[in-house]
């Protein structure tokens, strides 16, 4: 496995048009993807004593979560609108080797900060809603 850097970890908004046209969100220093499957506990009086999980149960999400320096590009302020209306749209999220997870997220948080002698800060939080695909390069 190849190591890869940071900076190439995108977060990208779709613009709803026909073909969609994906903008990496601005000003990201940091991101992370979470897969997060739900179980579904099976255990029983015969499982020994030991937890038992059904497989293929529960709710699978992925939670996508950054954060940067504000830069007031397009694409911040469209995550900005989503946020305030909680819409659900289409982002991906590209690897710098090309692997990519695309579906439709909801922004369920939205943060600012700044300090006094430095930069406004922003980070955010995406929840998946549907399917998620993920194609490797």
């Amino acid at each position: 496995m190849v190591a890869e850097k940071g900076s190439g970890f995108l977060v990208k908004i779709g613009d709803g048009g026909s073909p969609e046209i994906f903008a990496t969100v601005a000003g990201l220093r940091s991101t992370t993807l979470t897969v997060n499957n739900d179980t579904v506990d099976i255990t029983n009086k015969e499982s020994g004593g030991w937890r038992e999980l059904l497989g293929g149960a529960g709710i699978r999400r992925i939670t996508v979560a950054g954060s940067g320096v504000f830069t007031n590009a397009a694409s911040e302020t469209a995550v900005r609108d989503k946020a305030l209306t909680g819409s659900i749209d289409n982002y991906e999220i590209v690897f710098e080797n090309a692997d990519k997870f695309s579906g439709a997220f909801q922004v369920v948080n939205l943060d600012y900060a700044g300090d006094f002698n430095g930069e406004r800060t922003y980070s955010l939080s995406l929840e998946s809603s549907g399917s998620v695909i993920f194609a490797a390069a």
